[in-house]
């Protein structure tokens, strides 16, 4: 398929910004953003509670239909295919999927959906389905980065444009999919990184409850974390690194190893809540008072929020799910032949012991 040269950014402005402003997210929970907390005070909530802010990311090319090889068509005789990764038990999953329908419906689109039950390979045959059953375009919140050459092939011999949210495919912009819509999880690893410094004092020896293995999400909130760490504190040492798989199980497993085995532990380090919630039952369970061991998660469900109130966990970095409205105006804008950027990162926000009990109804 013959592919055209990306037009510059430059040109793209006036559409970035257009694109910016249009797509604020309406979702029903929300953290101060870390723009608005820039004065260095707790976060506390937003002014406007209802709205997420999004922007493409600093230096992000630009992708159009003719650039992709793709065809204008009108979304609202569109069927759009969606694939989730997780079993939805997780609230960021159900938060996330639940957004993807709820603009499906009020744009009046059809939409097919389909849940691998965190099996990457069901997850290939998921989006083979859609596609076999007709879906014109394609939403993937990817389970792995890497594997999708089978999905990439099928949809571009159907000319089905993608976009991925959440987790990041290892493929190229623009020629295996549109754009890539997510949190800068760099950013949150070193959010959560300031938080472990503020909760711990700055020294000591800390974990981390790392995430699934072969997915950027992982990658990128270890990055962030242990960049900060080794930047603003260099005597809070990282002593422990086990992959709790984003669950609560596997997160409570992998902290009763950790206590037994590190004793004088200070904080953990949880990439996800689920993982987080998994920690604070294991401290529980090994008669640990709320408080003795700091912790510090990331994605802002509700549960982790109320332990922040209950001083079981010291702060949670805001992972936005709520894709739904974001995507669907990404896909409307690429299809109408307008160019839309290739990476579009969501304004997350924050909670602590400053906000947390007050914002707590914002929590997904």
């Amino acid at each position: 398929m013959q592919r055209t040269t990306h037009r510059s950014l430059l040109l793209a402005r006036p559409v970035l910004v257009a694109l910016a402003a249009a797509v604020a997210l309406t979702a029903t929970s929300c953290a101060k953003s870390e723009d608005d907390a820039s004065d260095g005070k707790k976060s506390t909530a937003a002014a406007d509670a209802g709205q997420k802010v999004a922007k493409p990311k600093p230096g992000s090319k630009t992708c159009t239909v003719d650039a992709y090889g793709g065809k204008k068509i009108d979304l609202k005789s569109a069927t759009v295919g969606f694939s989730q990764s997780e079993k939805e038990a997780n609230p960021f999953r159900i938060a996330e999927t639940q957004s993807i329908k709820d603009e499906a419906a009020k744009r009046g689109v059809k939409l097919l959906t389909a849940n691998a039950q965190s099996q990457f390979s069901k997850q290939i045959s998921d989006v083979q389905d859609l596609l076999a059953k007709g879906a014109d375009l394609l939403v993937i919140a990817p389970l792995n980065s890497d594997g999708w050459d089978p999905v990439l092939q099928a949809a571009a011999a159907k000319q089905v444009p993608i976009v991925t949210i959440d987790r990041k495919i290892n493929a190229t912009a623009c020629k295996d999919y549109v754009s890539f819509i997510a949190s800068d999880f760099v950013e949150q690893g070193r959010r959560a990184a300031d938080q472990m410094i503020e909760a711990t004092g700055g020294k000591g020896e800390v974990a981390i409850l790392l995430g699934s293995a072969g997915n950027n999400v992982t990658t990128e909130r270890t990055k962030g974390f242990k960049e900060r760490l080794a930047e603003k504190a260099p005597d809070l040492k990282v002593v422990f690194e086990q992959t709790g798989d984003f669950t609560r199980e596997k997160g409570q497993q992998v902290t009763e190893q950790l206590i037994q085995s590190k004793p004088g532990i200070k904080g953990i380090y949880a990439e996800n809540d689920e993982m987080g919630l998994g920690a604070v039952a294991a401290l529980k369970g090994a008669g640990k008072k709320a408080g003795d061991i700091k912790i510090v998660t990331v994605d802002g469900t509700r549960n982790a929020v109320q332990g922040v109130v209950d001083g079981w966990i010291s702060g949670v970095i805001e992972s936005n799910p709520r894709f739904g409205p974001l995507a669907f105006q990404t896909l409307d804008d690429f299809t109408q032949g307008k160019e839309v950027p290739q990476d579009i990162i969501i304004q997350d926000g924050a909670y602590d012991d400053g906000n947390a009990e007050q914002d707590l109804g914002k929590a997904y």
